[in-house]
């Protein structure tokens, strides 16, 4: 007799894989045939591992290793990401709990909402004529949105009862926000984090594309204007790996706190 072997132990290993090798597959084909420019996988090897081989290497202030790139942009990513929660959220919880302050900032916030990165780093630079603090305004205010609408959306979402029992009880504002307001608006607040930051992510890229800053953004437009398509296409993967672990690292604390 044959052992069953169950499939399900191998499919999230063996899915992304194939995955993986049909992308590069029909890269190797698009590099060979009508995209001549393009360098192929191999190529794309040859020319970017020293930066991952020797990631924290510093050669120059735009020759350093991929992780260095990176850690300068996830330093940006941090502050502005941490200033934008630190506004979104209370002007969630306003927004949430006031109809007049709804209706007041609404229409002002689906203005500014849809406003690219490219359009709000210059006005960064008026305010603050440094391109780290210009890069950290626009990071915050183009990545406060998901959590201010999240969050407006989470606190109108607490069922009624929960409120008139806190009003039977007699609780204070700290002990309302802290037994009613934060576990019931938290899975939103969550989901608005997870968007902020993966927002935050692009426009910090784009941020350092235009500023020539240290970072993987500005390590990419280097390389475009150099010509140098294989660092292109380093920077394209690091970026979107990056992104995918950011993603990850915020669903595990969300799971976590979700069971405490």
């Amino acid at each position: 007799m044959f052992m069953k072997i169950d499939t399900n132990y191998f499919r999230p290993v063996f899915l992304p894989l194939l995955g993986i090798a049909a992308v590069l597959f029909i890269w190797t084909i698009t590099s060979a045939t009508w995209a001549k420019k393009l360098p192929s996988p191999l190529q794309t090897w040859e020319q970017s591992k020293d930066y991952v081989m020797n990631p924290f290497a510093k050669r120059g202030e735009l020759d350093q290793g991929v992780l260095r790139f990176t850690g300068y942009s996830l330093l940006l990513v941090i502050k502005g990401y941490v200033l934008a929660i630190l506004i979104g959220v209370p002007l969630g919880l306003l927004l949430g709990t006031s109809k007049i302050c709804t209706e007041s900032l609404d229409p002002i916030i689906q203005v500014l909402r849809p406003v690219s990165p490219l359009a709000w780093l210059p006005l960064g630079y008026i305010l603050f004529e440094q391109p780290q603090p210009a890069a950290v305004f626009t990071i915050a205010i183009c990545s406060m949105w998901p959590t201010v609408l999240n969050t407006a959306v989470g606190v109108r979402a607490i069922p009624p009862d929960y409120l008139n029992v806190a009003k039977v009880l007699n609780l204070s504002g700290w002990k309302l926000f802290t037994k009613v307001y934060l576990p019931a608006t938290l899975p939103y607040m969550f989901t608005g984090f997870r968007l902020s930051l993966g927002i935050a992510w692009l426009v910090i890229v784009a941020a350092e594309m235009l500023t020539g800053s240290p970072g993987i953004g500005g390590f990419l437009w280097q390389e475009y204007n150099s010509l140098v398509y294989e660092h292109i296409i380093l920077c394209i993967v690091t970026i979107g790996l990056v992104g995918f672990v950011l993603d990850r690292m915020m669903s595990f604390v969300e799971a976590r706190l979700r069971v405490a």
